[in-house]
């Protein structure tokens, strides 16, 4: 069975929704890091405020220092989950449903395919277990 990678960039205070959605759709594992980043377009001073008050608390470190610099790095929430190729669209419409507010910064998805996998404890490839 072919497997695919999703990676969605969230907002900071989106991880709790996001969360609790992907796991009432039947995705309950899943990976979360902190991540900085921004899009393509610079922030005005209008969208850097929407931002703040999105995200709801800026950290207090050299990355929320320049408030007003156009290239700066907003801080995000990279979540990762591996689903198989049936269930891709379902997973990104929840990731979606759960984080659209139509404004700026909403955050990204990307969707890769996985070639293989493995289990450490027993060290079976994915391919193993389609024989």
């Amino acid at each position: 069975m072919e497997m695919k990678e999703i990676m969605a960039l969230i907002r900071l205070n989106m991880i709790g929704p996001t969360k609790e959605a992907l796991s009432k759709a039947g995705f309950p594992s899943f990976f979360c890091r902190k991540c900085l980043g921004r899009g393509k377009k610079g922030l005005d001073i209008d969208t850097l405020k929407l931002v703040i008050d999105n995200d709801m608390h800026m950290p207090v470190s050299p990355y929320g220092e320049a408030l007003t610099e156009s290239a700066r790095l907003i801080p995000k929430r990279l979540v990762t989950l591996v689903v198989d190729d049936d269930n891709v669209k379902k997973a990104v419409d929840t990731i979606i449903g759960t984080n659209q507010t139509g404004n700026p910064g909403d955050g990204k998805i990307f969707v890769l395919p996985v070639t293989e996998t493995f289990r450490v404890r027993t060290a079976e490839s994915s391919r193993d277990s389609m024989i």
